[in-house]
């Protein structure tokens, strides 16, 4: 809907598709976030606490992209033209109306997972429960909810929970064999012996976290590689909280870099015939090296981390 509406108003096509699988990517990283909960029990981190860290980064990185966005469109107006003035001259009370209609129920949902998380009346997977109350009692005050309707919910929750399962009995397996086999002992050591310094180490597992994600869905990564690095990471005096927040800062940049690409695919997969995979491919670059940046900033200013989670959760 968003690509069409912008296409429609002769947006750059790279810059659109970029902008909307940047955006996507930050799904899996601004709470409530599957990617952490998934997260929390592998590394044995508090969820509630990694919702409090991933605050702050996911909106970092969406504010340094409303940033370009606005800095490009200024000095390339043809790249994203201005609304007809007609459409501009719109009372400002409507303005308000649409914003409240349009955040309030997202944010009603949001905050059914999160407040009953942060003010401890629910834990974690109660909070799901939280979370789907909420969802059917939107669904009912919009006048959606029927019985195709909690049944297609139900399905696709079942087909998602099956695959994802499926995918962790699997890295079980793997990671089984290969503690058993003293891999994890060996990996371990390889890192910890390179000449760099913990900073180093830290860059080299970054960038091997970038690698791996080239080829590796994020969920595999998290099941096979998380249960691996950290252990490094305590090794080497890192903050846990830190060090996992930033490793799923650095999925972002898995979503958007081609071959596995996730975004990419999904985007092409609905996108009109005049827009080219090249025209994806080309969009999403800047917005890889904004979360290149994004990344550096959470490493050099471990705060912008470590800042909700010690304040709110002790």
């Amino acid at each position: 809907m968003a690509l069409s509406a912008m296409l429609s108003r002769n947006y750059n096509k790279s810059m659109a598709c970029g902008m909307i699988c940047a955006g996507r990517t930050l799904g899996i990283l601004i709470p409530p976030s599957v990617m952490i909960v998934v997260y929390g029990p592998i590394a044995n981190l508090s969820v509630g606490k990694l919702f409090l860290g991933a605050v702050f980064p996911g909106l970092l990185l969406a504010l340094m992209y409303i940033v370009y966005i606005a800095i490009r469109c200024y000095f390339r107006r043809e790249d994203g033209p201005p609304m007809p003035p007609e459409e501009r001259g719109v009372p400002l009370a409507r303005k308000i109306f649409l914003l409240v209609t349009s955040i309030a129920p997202p944010a009603i949902l949001v905050f059914a997972v999160l407040g009953s998380i942060f003010f401890g009346i629910a834990a974690v997977t109660e909070a799901a429960a939280v979370g789907a109350l909420a969802s059917i009692l939107l669904a009912a005050s919009y006048g959606r909810l029927n019985y195709q309707v909690l049944k297609d919910a139900c399905m696709q929750t079942l087909q998602i929970t099956a695959m994802i399962l499926m995918i962790a009995v699997a890295a079980s397996f793997f990671a089984t064999v290969f503690v058993s086999l003293n891999g994890d002992e060996v990996i371990s050591n390889l890192f910890l012996n390179l000449p760099f310094g913990k900073w180093g180490i830290l860059a080299a597992i970054m960038v091997l976290l970038i690698i791996i994600g080239m080829f590796i869905d994020w969920i595999g990564i998290v099941f096979i590689v998380v249960p691996l690095i950290t252990p490094i990471a305590e090794a080497l005096g890192f903050d846990p909280i830190w060090f996992a927040v930033l490793v799923m800062v650095n999925f972002q940049i898995s979503f958007l870099t081609p071959p596995f690409a996730y975004s990419i695919f999904y985007l092409k997969g609905i996108t009109p015939p005049e827009v080219q995979t090249t025209d994806i491919y080309k969009g999403v670059v800047p917005f890889v090296a904004l979360q290149v940046v994004g990344l550096l900033v959470c490493v050099f200013f471990p705060q912008v981390i470590t800042f909700l989670p010690g304040l709110m959760i002790k």
